[in-house]
């Protein structure tokens, strides 16, 4: 018997999920690919590894001894992983981190241009994904990396098999349309009377800002609900209403759009979090290491960071 790795880790991931789809989507598959490979696995082994029950698909017994193996296959092929990147004389690898806009924008292109200086050999790819969704690519096991967001006045649940590392601290700034005040700084109180845009209150940004907006005493008036930045941002500098917007995030800068700073700023991490297992790859440390070393070129090294 030969049981693929990328078939074990579906079947984990319909464990977790309770569905074909939600776990075809967590691992970046269709439906239809995670449905055939799950078919053939059950060929491979020669047993009936799962059932439907409506929407819904419940493991066999057989299933669930083969789901918990498969937790400690993906931990061993990790760990034999760091094993042999730590016997080689030359730091080679290549690793694949989730991102989004203003990280890909800002942070990275100077953290990759430090690696391939002093380390040419490790290759970094990226996927963009909405940060409410990288770090569960990351436990999944479809990328070893990836860059997460913690808000000061909402914290997020954080998953015990990963760790996370905190690589730079931002501020949030008020975002108006060109003229609308002249102070140099303002209270976050002072925008309850401005129309507001801003993403869905599912995203942790999203939340984050209508959580501090509420503490002041007011419901943010949103007339734009957008998810991208640079299109909140594309809107405020053309008179549709105000945002926040982090330090990071002000590369996407749109030309004719003030930035004036709040007077108690809310403050947000940018972390990055790999699996547990992983901890001690020197790939992957390097790679931290670089990212931590272009956050301190911008000003933004995490120098007391909270979780």
């Amino acid at each position: 018997m030969e049981l693929s790795l990328r078939r074990l880790r579906m079947l984990r991931e319909l464990h977790r999920r309770g569905t074909v789809t939600a776990a075809a989507q967590a691992l970046h598959y269709t439906t239809s690919a995670v449905s055939q490979q799950l078919t053939q696995l059950e060929r491979d082994v020669g047993a009936k590894l799962f059932e439907r029950r409506g929407r819904r698909v419940q493991l066999t017994e057989i299933g669930l001894l083969l789901a918990e193996h498969a937790e400690e296959i993906m931990r061993s092929v990790d760990r034999a992983t760091t094993a042999l990147e730590q016997t080689q004389d030359g730091v080679t690898a290549r690793l694949t981190g989730g991102v989004w806009a203003s990280v890909a924008s800002s942070l990275l292109p100077s953290a990759l241009t430090l690696l391939a200086a002093e380390h040419p050999g490790i290759e970094v790819r990226t996927k963009e994904l909405a940060p409410e969704d990288t770090a569960v690519a990351v436990r999944d096991g479809s990328l070893d990396f990836s860059f997460v967001i913690n808000y000061s006045d909402y914290p997020m649940q954080w998953d015990p098999e990963l760790t996370r590392v905190v690589i730079a601290v931002e501020r949030l700034h008020a975002a108006l349309p060109p003229g609308t005040v002249s102070a140099r700084t303002m209270a976050l109180a002072d925008l309850a009377e401005h129309p507001w845009i801003l993403a869905g209150p599912n995203s942790h940004f999203g939340r984050a800002v209508r959580l501090a907006c509420q503490r002041c005493g007011f419901e943010p008036r949103i007339n734009h609900e957008v998810g991208e930045q640079a299109t909140a941002l594309a809107m405020v500098s053309a008179g549709l209403g105000v945002t926040l917007v982090s330090d990071l995030g002000l590369t996407l800068r749109p030309p004719g759009m003030d930035v004036v700073a709040l007077t108690e700023p809310l403050m947000r991490t940018i972390s990055i979090a790999h699996r547990g297992t992983a901890a001690h790859r020197p790939p992957l440390q390097l790679v931290i290491d670089a990212v931590r070393a272009a956050a301190a070129a911008q000003g933004l090294a995490a120098r007391a960071p909270y979780p």
